[in-house]
């Protein structure tokens, strides 16, 4: 079959997507803020991987297009009559750009060669910034995604040399499986391009030393600079602070990408993002969920609304049930401290879960511009029941020996407080209230030191009315149920479970998946999540990240059970380490007449 695209990257253009640089004034964020509308209708805003082949008409038009400053291109959109939502959704999907169409579209604007893009890694020395953000930016290089002037600088309070840095890095770079060519070689002209400085995370001298540093490697183009907070949440605002006041870009973008966890309730999350608007405004704020960057999460709308077979089953009209399944095999290991201070719950179920769900059931958007699908998933957020007691079920792992082995409890970490009521699983209900998902029940369930990793969606549809083979079924009808798999890790995965005839004389059937492996169906390696991401951040794309409206529904959603299940020190229900979590969870599902989809004999 042959690709829609030849395409595996996309070029960089300074121009795209631009946010504005923050100010040190507040009545300067504020006039940025009201600009920043402008961008809905400009060329800028259209989502890059999406963007349709019609480039010739675009360069016909540059010379009388206007550009501000900050570099948002106002164009008037002519609607199109006769054209539906769904239809212009599906054209927007297939129109993928070529090799040749990609440099054609990014054509004009400010050449390459005058600007620059400056990545600095805020906590360069952690967990984070080694094992993923680094590796996911020499991937970008690798591939040739990363525009011709960019610069990747470390940020943190430890004491290091350029040399000491390049030398941490280098040993977490890997090229992919099928992209040996020239890796040693890559690997070094990548790491030239690293560099080092060391400071305080809340010291505007420091910051400023940072942007003189970053102006020498910028040589006097336009500077576009993206920070990463690989940090503790509760030194954000002062790093933001200080980078917007001491380090950021004088004649091109600064966009900073915050990573979770976004708060611990409605409360502090506001106040979190209060203080981050003070020295950005909501464009220049990327709050990044790895999550929405997976492969087969970002697969999930082109599935479903580039695919006639599967949009007029989208309701709950088709749909019994849809499961949302998160499960660790591992506990807490050095993360104790971090995880007892926030749970299963924020951890996992209303940031990573949620968003694949607030994905899953919105309306077909207008269009792929960022703000068109984030407005259809806020609708969704809004449209749920606030979670209730009731409906959720926590656990927490104890200890457990199997083989001779034996796993620690929860509790045993050294960094975990002995009478700990933190749960490290939880399974909940959730119900969206509009006319398409009525009274279906969305099943979550995330869990650390359960039998096996994987996360995926599972999608049950109802049973076949009157079916006239329900007698070779036997009274057991969920065995005779269509499903809908997508596993998102490991080995990503779309399969669809029907009902066939046995081949025989005989009228014996049985279960059989139609699968899409993408292992055997693409030879190339999937890109991390993280690389997605800071392409995306690089290019101003917003359509994979949270706005702060977003961000206030999930928490009014969870935050009156969070708080419910603190102030009565709910006690979780004990599982053993590497069990299937705890026998609770099967009673919530069978109140809504629904068996755990990855708990059968043919999962």
């Amino acid at each position: 079959m042959a690709a829609i695209s030849s395409t595996h990257c996309r070029p960089y253009s300074p121009l795209q997507s631009p946010s504005f640089a923050p100010s040190s004034s507040s009545s300067s964020s504020s006039s940025s803020s009201k600009l920043g509308h402008l961008q809905r209708v400009s060329v800028s805003s259209v989502p890059k991987r999406f963007l349709a082949a019609k480039v010739s008409s675009l360069q016909s038009q540059k010379k009388s297009v206007p550009r501000m400053q900050d570099g948002p291109v106002a164009t008037t959109v002519t609607p199109i009559e006769n054209e539906t939502p769904f239809k212009k959704l599906k054209d927007g999907l297939l129109s993928v750009p070529s090799s040749d169409e990609c440099k054609d579209a990014v054509g004009f604007g400010i050449n390459e060669s005058d600007s620059t893009v400056s990545i600095t890694v805020v906590g360069a020395s952690g967990d984070l910034a080694k094992k993923k953000i680094f590796p996911a930016l020499f991937a970008l290089y690798y591939e040739g995604c990363l525009p011709k002037h960019f610069t990747v600088c470390g940020y943190a309070r430890s004491k290091m040399t350029d040399a000491e840095l390049r030398n941490m890095v280098s040993k977490t770079l890997t090229c992919r499986i099928d992209k040996r060519e020239n890796c040693g070689e890559k690997m070094e002209q990548f790491l030239k391009r690293c560099f080092y400085h060391s400071g305080q995370y809340d010291s505007q001298e420091n910051f400023a030393e940072l942007d003189k540093k970053l102006k020498e490697h910028e040589g006097g183009r336009v500077s576009n600079r993206l920070f990463y907070l690989s940090i503790p949440p509760n030194i954000f605002i002062d790093a933001v602070r200080c980078a917007s006041l001491s380090a950021s870009s004088g004649n091109g973008w600064t966009r900073v990408i915050v990573e979770k966890p976004f708060g611990r309730d409605s409360e502090s999350s506001a106040a979190l993002t209060k203080g981050l608007k003070q020295y950005l405004t909501e464009d220049q704020i990327f709050r990044i969920d790895h999550y929405l960057g997976k492969e087969l999460v970002e697969n999930l709308s082109v599935l479903r609304f580039s695919n006639l077979i599967f949009e007029p089953l989208w309701s709950r009209q088709y749909i019994r049930n849809v499961q949302f399944i998160f499960s660790e095999d591992f506990g807490t290991e050095g993360r104790g401290g971090y995880f007892d201070n926030y749970g299963i719950i924020r951890d996992i179920m209303q940031n990573h879960l949620l968003q694949i769900l607030a994905l899953f059931a919105m309306e077909t958007p207008v269009s792929l511009d960022a703000e068109d699908i984030r407005n259809e998933k806020v609708k969704v957020l809004r449209s749920m029941r606030p979670l209730q007691l009731a409906n959720v079920v926590t656990g927490q792992y104890k200890s457990h020996t199997k083989g001779g082995v034996t796993y620690p409890a929860y509790t045993d970490d050294k960094t975990v407080p002995k009478d700990s009521l933190t749960p490290t699983f939880a399974a909940a209900a959730l119900f969206i209230d509009n006319a398409r998902w009525d009274g279906v029940p969305f099943l979550m369930k995330a869990g650390k030191a359960l039998h096996t990793k994987r996360a995926e969606i599972r999608v049950q549809f109802r049973h076949v009315p009157g079916n006239v083979y329900n007698r070779n079924f036997g009274t057991d009808l969920d065995r005779a149920t269509n499903e809908l798999v997508i596993r998102v890790q490991p080995d990503e995965a779309i399969y669809l479970k029907i009902n066939n005839k046995v081949p025989g004389l005989g009228m014996r059937l049985d279960r059989s998946n139609l699968n899409l492996h993408y292992a055997a169906r693409y030879s190339k390696e999937i890109p991390d999540a993280y690389e997605r991401l800071l392409l995306d951040a690089v290019e101003g794309e917003r359509r994979l990240f949270i706005r702060s409206d977003e961000l206030d529904a999930a928490w009014a959603l969870f935050t009156p059970l969070l708080k419910e299940l603190e102030d009565k020190k709910i006690i979780p229900e004990y599982y053993p380490h590497g069990s299937r979590g705890p026998v609770g969870a099967h009673y919530l599902a069978a109140r809504y007449n629904v068996r755990w989809g990855d708990v059968g004999i043919d999962q």
